[in-house]
C-alpha cells in the first residue's frame, strides 16, 4: 500500500480513537453520576441539558461576539443565553406586564428561540455558520470537562447539603420567597411591611432556572452553586486557552492544543479549586519548621482562616474577610457575588474578545460625529452595558469593579485603534457613558424602588501588615511582575513609537488584556489599605466588606493571568530565569489546589473516607436540629399558597430563629434583626416591630393583639421551640389559640399553627 494511503488510514484510525475516547468519557460520566447521585442525577442532567440549550440558542450572537475563539465562545454562549432571557422575564415581570411563572419563563425562552433561529437562517444565507462545526470535537471535550467538574461539586455539595449555618437561611429564603411570588420584588420573608431590598438577582437567576426546569428549590438551592462552580473551571479554561493560541499565532510561534489546554486547565483549576499561600504556608511549610525544631504542630490546618487572616493573625480591631471562590462552594452560601461569578467571567471572555477583534481594525472615523457613534454601537459594548447592569441587580460592588475594568480594557485599546490621543479619549468616554447609561435605563424598574445601604466611603485606620499581603497576594503579583518584565524584554525593540502608546502597540492583545486584568486586580487589593465603604460594620470590621468584595474579583482576575502567564512563559520566552520564575509559580499554584481537598475534608468530615453523599435536599437539617418543628413548617409548605404572613419570633442573625420563614418563603413581620438593619437602615421601624411582635406573643389583651395582627395583616400564629425558647412562661399558648383556628398541632411537641381569623383576607390552602 503506497505511504501515502497509509498516512490517510492512520490520520482516520486516530480520529476514531479520539471520537471513541470522547463517547467513552461521556459514557463514563452517566454511570458515575447515576452512582454517585442516586436520585438526583436526573435533575443534575437536566440542568446540563438546559445549559446546553441555551448556549445552543445564543450562538448566532455569541458567535458574532466571539468570532475570534475557536469554539467562538460555545461555553460563554450558555450565561449569555440564561443572562438575556433571564432579565427579560425579570423585566416584564417587575413592570407587570406578566407574573412569575413557569409558564411566562418558557414564553420568554421561546421567544429568544424563535428570534436566533431566524437570525441563524440569515447568517446562513451570507455563508456564516452559527455554530463552530470545525471544532466540534473541542466543544465535546469541554462539555466533558465542565460535565465532570459539575458533576464533582455536585457530589461534594451533597456531603453538606443542609441550607442552615452562616447565611444559607438568607439565601435560601430568598429563593422561596421568589418562587412563591407571582410579582418581582418578592416580599422580603423577613420584613412583610416591604419587598426585598438586597441584591437578589443571584438568588432570582437561581429560581428562573428552577422554574424552566421543573426542578424544586429544595434541590435546586445547591444545584445552583455547584452549576457555578462548573462554569468557574469551564469558563476561565476556554479563555486562557484562546489566549495562548492567540498568543502563538501572533508570534508565528505554534503552540500545541496540549499546550494551551493546559494553560486552560491551571486557570480553571486557580479560579475554581485553588486556595491563596496562606495554605500553603500555614498547613506545610510552618508545620514542617515546627517539626524539625521540635515544637508542637496544630492537629489540622482549619480551612476558614485563609479566609480570615488579616485582623485576626495578629489579634487586632481590624477583622477582615478576604475570600474567594473555591471556600464559596465548599462552605455552600448562594450569596449575591457567587452566583455573579458566572456572570462575571462571561464579562471578562467578551472584553478579551473585544480586544482581539477590534484593537488591529482601523477605526471608521471618516463621518466625524457619526464614526464616534458607531464606536459607541459595537456590539461587544453593548454586551458589556448590559452585563454591568445586571450586576446592579445580582451584586452592586461588582458594577463598580467592572465599569473599571471594562473602562480601562476599552482605553487601552483605543490608545492603540485611534490615531490620536484625544479621539481616543474621546471614544472611551463615549463608551464609558454608554457602561454608564445602560444600568439606568434596564434597571429603572429596580433603582426606583431600592434604597441605598452605602453611607459613604472614609480613609483606612488600620492597614495589614506587609507579611500578610505578602503572603495573601504574593504569588499573583510575582506572577504578573515576571509577565509584565517578559513581555518589555520581548517588545522593547519592536516598538514602533515611543511611550505608553508605542509600547502598547508593540505588545499582542493577549499579553496587553493579562496586563489589564494583573493591573486591575493588583489595583483592587490596594484600595482596602487606603479607603473603605462605611456600613454598619464599622466598629472592628471598618474594612471587612470592603476588602471582601473587591480581593474576591481580584482573586478571579489573578487566578486567570497565572494561568497565562505560566504557560506564556514556558513556551514563548527565551530567558531561563524567567521560565524558571514560571515553573516556580506554576509549583506554588498548584500547592494551593490542594485547599480543595483539605477544605473538603474539613467541612464534610473528619477524613475522606468518612464522607458520604447525603443528596442535595436542603432541608435536612429541620429534622435534627428543629425536630418539634419540621412537621409544621413541611405542612405550612405543603398546604399553604401565594405569600400570607406568618408570624414567628424574630432574632440575631446567624442563629436558628427565623427558620420558618426561611425555609417557607413566606414572610414574618421581622427575621434576622442585623441583616435588616443593614439593608434598610432603620433602627427606628426594625425596633418597633420588634416590640409589637413581643407584645403579640406575651400580651393578653385580645384587643391589643388584635389590632397589631391586623396592622401586620398576619394570616398565621407559628408557636414552636424558638417561641417557646424566646418568650418561655411569659407567653399564653391558651390565649393564642382563642386567636383563630388551630390548623395543625403535634401533640408530643405542643407546636402549633394558628390561622387568624377576622383580621386579614386570608390566604390560600390547598
Amino acid at each position: 500500500m503506497p505511504a501515502k494511503n497509509e498516512s490517510v488510514f492512520h490520520k482516520l484510525n486516530k480520529e476514531r480513537a479520539k471520537w471513541g475516547t470522547c463517547t467513552a468519557a461521556g459514557i463514563l460520566l452517566v454511570i458515575l453520576s447515576v452512582v454517585l447521585l442516586k436520585g438526583d442525577a436526573f435533575v443534575f442532567w437536566t440542568w446540563w441539558l438546559l445549559a446546553l440549550l441555551f448556549g445552543a440558542v445564543f450562538m448566532p450572537v455569541t458567535g458574532r461576539l466571539f468570532s475570534t475563539f475557536e469554539d467562538r465562545g460555545w461555553f460563554f454562549s450558555k450565561i449569555l443565553g440564561i443572562a438575556v432571557c433571564g432579565y427579560t422575564e425579570w423585566l416584564l415581570t417587575s413592570v407587570n406586564v406578566t407574573v412569575f411563572s413557569t409558564a411566562s419563563c418558557v414564553l420568554v425562552c421561546a421567544f429568544y428561540a424563535g428570534i436566533m433561529l431566524i437570525l441563524a437562517h440569515r447568517q446562513s444565507k451570507k455563508g456564516m455558520d452559527s455554530l463552530p462545526w470545525g471544532h466540534f470535537r473541542l466543544i465535546i471535550a469541554g462539555e466533558l470537562i465542565f460535565a465532570a467538574v459539575f458533576l464533582l461539586w455536585t457530589y461534594l455539595a451533597g456531603m453538606n447539603p443542609n441550607a442552615y449555618g452562616t447565611e444559607k437561611f438568607m439565601d435560601y429564603g430568598f429563593m422561596e420567597a421568589m418562587m412563591r411570588s407571582r410579582t418581582l420584588p418578592a416580599v422580603d420573608m423577613w420584613y412583610s411591611e416591604g419587598t426585598i431590598n438586597y441584591y437578589y438577582g443571584g438568588q432570582y437567576f437561581a429560581v428562573f432556572l428552577t422554574k424552566l426546569s421543573g426542578s424544586r428549590v429544595e434541590v435546586t438551592y445547591n444545584l445552583m452553586r455547584t452549576f457555578v462552580a462548573g462554569f468557574a473551571f469551564i469558563l476561565p479554561c476556554s479563555l486562557v486557552f484562546q489566549m495562548l493560541r492567540d498568543e502563538g499565532a501572533k508570534k508565528h510561534k505554534k503552540i500545541s492544543g496540549t499546550a494551551a489546554k493546559a494553560a486552560g486547565a491551571a486557570a480553571g483549576a486557580a479560579v475554581c479549586f485553588a486556595g491563596n499561600m496562606h495554605y500553603v504556608v500555614y498547613r506545610w511549610i510552618i508545620p514542617l519548621i515546627t517539626r524539625l525544631r521540635g515544637g508542637e504542630i496544630p492537629e489540622r490546618y482549619w480551612f476558614p482562616d485563609a479566609t480570615r487572616y488579616i485582623g485576626f493573625d495578629p489579634d487586632v480591631p481590624d477583622k477582615t474577610i478576604h475570600e474567594f471562590p473555591c471556600y464559596s462552594f465548599v462552605l455552600g452560601d448562594l450569596h449575591a457575588h457567587v452566583v455573579n461569578i458566572i456572570f462575571v467571567l462571561l464579562l471578562i471572555g467578551i472584553l478579551y474578545a473585544y480586544t482581539a477583534s477590534m484593537r488591529d481594525k482601523s477605526p471608521d472615523l471618516t463621518g466625524g460625529s457619526r464614526g464616534i457613534l458607531k464606536e459607541l454601537f459595537i456590539p461587544h459594548i453593548l454586551a458589556a452595558g448590559f452585563l454591568l447592569a445586571l450586576y446592579q441587580m445580582n451584586n452592586f460592588w461588582d458594577y463598580v469593579i467592572y465599569f473599571v475594568v471594562a473602562g480601562g480594557t476599552i482605553l487601552f485599546t483605543n490608545l492603540v485603534r485611534q490615531k490620536k490621543l484625544s479621539t481616543a479619549v474621546l471614544v472611551t468616554a463615549g463608551q464609558a457613558a454608554v457602561f454608564a447609561f445602560m444600568p439606568l435605563l434596564l434597571l429603572l424598574p429596580l433603582t426606583l424602588k431600592f434604597q441605598t445601604m452605602v453611607s459613604g466611603v472614609a480613609l483606612c485606620r488600620y492597614h495589614s501588615l506587609p507579611h500578610q499581603l505578602l503572603i495573601l497576594w504574593g504569588l499573583p503579583v510575582f506572577t504578573s511582575v515576571i509577565l509584565i518584565i517578559a513581555v518589555i524584554l520581548d517588545r522593547r525593540r519592536d516598538m514602533p513609537e515611543r511611550g505608553i502608546r508605542g509600547f502598547l502597540g508593540s505588545m499582542t492583545y493577549s499579553d496587553m488584556f493579562a496586563g489589564i486584568l494583573a493591573l486591575c486586580a493588583a489595583g483592587l487589593v490596594l484600595i482596602p489599605e487606603i479607603v473603605y465603604v462605611r456600613d454598619i460594620y464599622e466598629e472592628g470590621n471598618a474594612r471587612a466588606n470592603t476588602m471582601f468584595k473587591l480581593t474576591y474579583q481580584a482573586f478571579i482576575m489573578f487566578g486567570i493571568v497565572i494561568g497565562y502567564a505560566c504557560f506564556r512563559l514556558l513556551f514563548m520566552t527565551g530567558s531561563r530565569i524567567l521560565r524558571a520564575c514560571a515553573v516556580l509559580s506554576l509549583i506554588c499554584l498548584t500547592s494551593t489546589v490542594g485547599y480543595a481537598g483539605n477544605a473538603t475534608k474539613s467541612w464534610f468530615a473528619n477524613s475522606i473516607s468518612e464522607i458520604k453523599y447525603a443528596g442535595l435536599y436542603a432541608l435536612g437539617h429541620l429534622e435534627t436540629s428543629f425536630p418539634e418543628d419540621a412537621g409544621a413548617i413541611g405542612w405550612l409548605k405543603e398546604n399553604v399558597q401565594g405569600s400570607p404572613v406568618v408570624l414567628e419570633a424574630n432574632g440575631d442573625s446567624y442563629t436558628g430563629y427565623c427558620r420558618v420563614s426561611a425555609s417557607t418563603g413566606l414572610p414574618t413581620p421581622l427575621g434576622w434583626y442585623v441583616h435588616e438593619w443593614l439593608w434598610r437602615s432603620d433602627t427606628e421601624s426594625i425596633n418597633r416591630i420588634s416590640s409589637d411582635v413581643k407584645e403579640i406573643f406575651t400580651s393578653r389583651d385580645p384587643a391589643v393583639v388584635k389590632d397589631l395582627l391586623i396592622n401586620y395583616n398576619v394570616s398565621y400564629i407559628f408557636v414552636g421551640e424558638m417561641e417557646k425558647e424566646k418568650f418561655g412562661g411569659d407567653m399564653d399558648t391558651e390565649f393564642l389559640r382563642s386567636l383563630g383556628k388551630v390548623v395543625y398541632e403535634d401533640s408530643e411537641s405542643g407546636t402549633m399553627i394558628i390561622q387568624v381569623q377576622g383580621t386579614t383576607k386570608g390566604a390560600q390552602v390547598i
